[in-house]
């Protein structure tokens, strides 16, 4: 019967009612797609990563796995590290920073293709000349680039030479000794990969690398993708909490006045369900059910919206963001929203309970 009667009320407000939920699903979106989009871009870096092919990584002297990073490393280290047993194949890349999150990586084609498994060309084919450009399908779509395009990045035009498949490192691609030598960065390297003969010997390979070069982070690639997560990113995480408690704000203020309102518009309502015995428990009970029905309904619009938002990034910025949809974020989001929501409804609920069945039944 109350389960009823909280449906009616609903019903016979319905703009109300789906204005409210589509309000508190918002705030649920909010959450859902910085979620989403954190976890998504941290697990496309660990993708591009893994798709070097490469079995070990070597940073520069205090270098983090999260971060740009200059080019302080000789590049003749590639020869020390190639005499060591069992390795197969050492390459380096040169990092130049292009705006945003996005750089610039030099290559050596011929090396970083064999390890990497050989890129997979939707257009075009390898560099040509020294203003040659190879970018992956994603930004190609971003950007609305084609073999022959011209686009500018670090103040230089670049001729589109090849659009390869993505989950190759990066995103935009030219020969490294062109990005060495217009960085100021001759023979120096970024980042260092290694392939090994056979895994049984990736430990040893790894233990040999850090004897010889102790001054340099080593990782196994596990190891250094492992570090592309959220709990590894303090700021990240703080972010996220932050977001999270705009979110319980946002359902408070929304479910507040929402129901605040209601209170003051079913004042005579509540006067006559308390003229036919009604408990100051049952009429809290009514709105409260409102509310976590209202949060109910405002879960499911924001999550099917974070669906929404999941297309129109993957339609219209795919290189600049990657969104994932995490369904285990679905109960969470949705009692966090129940949680300001029931904030929200705390005082109008009250303020119903206590009201005077004669001064309602009067109220005009």
């Amino acid at each position: 019967m109350v389960y009823k009667l909280v449906l009616e009320n609903l019903k016979h407000r319905m703009i109300r009612t789906i204005l409210s939920s589509l309000a508190i699903g918002l705030g649920v979106t909010m959450m859902l797609t910085l979620v989403g989009v954190s976890n998504g871009m941290l697990d496309d870096q660990k993708v591009r990563n893994r798709g070097t092919g490469a079995d070990i990584v070597i940073l520069p002297p205090g270098a983090s796995a999260i971060g740009m990073r200059t080019a302080p490393m000789p590049e003749k280290l590639l020869d020390v590290i190639a005499a060591i047993p069992h390795v197969t194949m050492a390459t380096g890349t040169t990092l130049m920073p292009i705006g945003g999150i996005n750089s610039l990586t030099g290559i050596d084609y011929e090396r970083f293709n064999k390890m990497a498994g050989g890129f997979k060309f939707r257009e075009g084919g390898p560099f040509q000349k020294p203003d040659d450009l190879l970018i992956d399908e994603f930004y190609a779509a971003q950007n609305k680039l084609h073999v022959g395009s011209v686009k500018n990045l670090g103040n230089r035009d670049w001729h589109v030479c090849g659009i390869v498949e993505s989950g190759k490192l990066s995103r935009t691609f030219i020969a490294i000794k062109v990005l060495q030598d217009i960085s100021g960065n001759t023979n120096k390297l970024s980042m260092m990969y290694v392939k090994v003969d056979n895994q049984a010997n990736l430990v040893a390979v790894q233990d040999a690398l850090k004897q010889k070069f102790n001054d340099y982070p080593v990782y196994t690639m596990e190891e250094f993708t492992s570090q592309f997560s959220v709990n590894s990113i303090s700021e990240l995480k703080a972010f996220i909490f932050v977001i999270i408690g705009l979110s319980i704000l946002f359902g408070f203020l929304i479910v507040f006045l929402s129901m605040y309102t209601a209170v003051l518009e079913r004042t005579r309502e509540i006067g006559v369900l308390k003229a036919l015995g009604a408990s100051p428990g049952y009429v809290l009970g009514i709105l409260l059910r409102e509310t976590a029905l209202l949060s109910a309904f405002g879960t499911i619009a924001g999550i099917l919206m974070s669906f929404g938002t999941r297309w129109l990034i993957a339609t219209f910025i795919p290189a600049s963001m990657t969104q994932e949809i995490l369904p285990e974020w679905w109960a969470i989001s949705g009692a966090i929203t129940l949680c300001g929501a029931m904030l929200g409804v705390l005082y109008p609920a009250l303020k119903a309970a206590r009201q005077d069945a004669l001064e309602s039944l009067s109220y005009d």
